[in-house]
């Protein structure tokens, strides 16, 4: 590898040209990434790097998958790009596959670029297939950055953009480790459910037309729904006329060990959204819904299109990825990576206090820290600690809830000898930081 420039020459570029809005407390530094396979990345040192966060979550079926690759290099000698109102064939042919793994009845799909972009047209069908414009989503759920989609994100990212259209509602968030509701019970009674929509009932204005959520919430610090409460939600929804729209971008195609986060639960939703890893590390999203949904919808001439919508180049990237999940038996993959995980984190619970919970399934995990086990007081300074710590020694995952949950989102392509090495790594860190403490 004999990059043109060095580490410190692109840091200055950067410094000078890039847009920080997304860097870690604003704050432009190394490493800078210049390479990729399966679970490993590389920096411009040729320094390595386990990516237990999956880039952006985006590389669950493993950095630069050949099979990927190779889907991209047949559109680049075919068709890249074409009118987002003429169909092509990639589109015809992945619409036809998806509906093939879908959940039971979502047959008809539409293809965007991003998770906020199909959140958005899903909860654009839900406005006009009920004629209510009014959306609820639990307040730790993370549903995008465009506008529609940031309405309903109640976990942060929000503040300073002014007012956003009415009719936005939080719920309360099943968040068993610090529930109020159920901190004397032994199960969830569903009482935060009930008590949201009690709340969303007294505000409405006539008819509402559609719950947002994730199945696990993922960005909100990889919380666990309580079993039952989504197919609680579901109920919930039906008695008022309301679409149920599960957001399994970080969840679905096989990432929690089932093809769709909500099988688990046996919830079929009236719309349900993918994006990160359909295309492999490409940029596509797709809003999965009914026959009569679309139907009803088609007719009043509504139009959800980009300029890439439904581009040959991303749908044949799509269409390998589902090829990989099914071929490689991803869902059994996720549950055995899942329980291998599991049992490095429960080691690392036994061993150090600054672990207050753990939680997630197979690809998804997360570990909540805290000062004390008793009071669940957040270690937000401790969190970041051990990040940097990890980060130096070549572990790269995320820290959600302002540093106290530890994400980890290792890709389908990960060994076990990589996850004795990341929990190695982390190990180590856990232990610098409670010394320190």
């Amino acid at each position: 590898m004999s990059p043109d420039l060095s580490e410190a020459e692109l840091l200055e570029l950067a410094r000078k040209f890039s847009f920080r809005s997304r860097m870690d407390r604003n704050a432009i530094s190394g490493p800078i990434l210049v390479w990729g396979r399966g679970s490993v990345v590389k920096d411009v040192n040729g320094k390595e790097y386990l990516d237990f966060n999956s880039g952006q979550m985006c590389a669950a079926l493993g950095h630069n998958h050949p099979r990927i690759v190779e889907a991209l290099k047949e559109s680049g000698e075919s068709l890249i790009h074409s009118h987002m109102s003429i169909l092509n064939d990639r589109e015809v042919i992945l619409a036809a596959r998806l509906a093939g793994i879908a959940p039971e009845g979502l047959t008809r799909s539409l293809f965007l670029t991003s998770g906020s972009d199909a959140n958005e047209a899903a909860i654009a069908i839900s406005k006009r297939y009920t004629g209510g414009y009014e959306i609820a989503s639990p307040a730790v759920s993370f549903h995008g950055q465009s506008e529609a989609a940031r309405a309903v994100t109640f976990t942060g990212w929000r503040q300073g953009y002014g007012p956003y259209s009415p009719g936005n509602y939080p719920m309360i968030a099943p968040y068993r480790y610090r529930c109020s509701f159920c901190k004397s019970k032994p199960d969830c009674d569903y009482s935060c459910l009930n008590t949201s929509f009690e709340l969303l009932d007294a505000q409405a204005d006539g008819q509402m037309a559609a719950v947002i959520t994730e199945p696990l919430f993922s960005a909100g610090g990889v919380i666990d729904l309580p079993q039952g409460w989504l197919q609680e939600l579901k109920k919930c929804c039906r008695n008022r006329g309301m679409l149920l729209i599960l957001d399994e971008a970080q969840t679905g195609l096989a990432k929690l060990g089932s093809m769709w986060a909500s099988d688990q639960e046996d919830v079929i939703p009236d719309i349900c959204t993918i994006s990160k890893h359909f295309g492999g590390g490409v940029a596509v999203s797709a809003v999965m819904t009914t026959d009569e949904i679309e139907s009803r919808v088609s007719e009043t001439e509504f139009v959800v299109a980009h300029s890439h919508s439904n581009d040959p180049l991303t749908s044949n990237a799509a269409i390998a990825s589902i090829d990989i999940i099914l071929e490689q038996n991803l869902v059994e993959v996720s549950k055995q990576i899942g329980e291998y995980w599991r049992g490095h984190l429960n080691t690392l619970y036994d061993r150090y206090d600054l672990i207050g919970d753990i939680r997630g399934r197979g690809l998804l995990q997360g570990i909540e820290l805290v000062k004390d086990r008793v009071t669940k007081e957040p270690a937000y300074v401790e969190g970041h600690e051990i990040g940097r710590r990890c980060l130096e020694n070549g572990l790269i995952f995320s820290l959600r809830r302002g540093g106290s949950v530890i994400r980890f989102v290792p890709p389908f392509t990960t060994t076990p000898v990589q996850m004795d090495l990341a929990a190695e790594i982390l190990d180590n860190a856990l232990k610098e930081v409670t010394l320190l403490g």
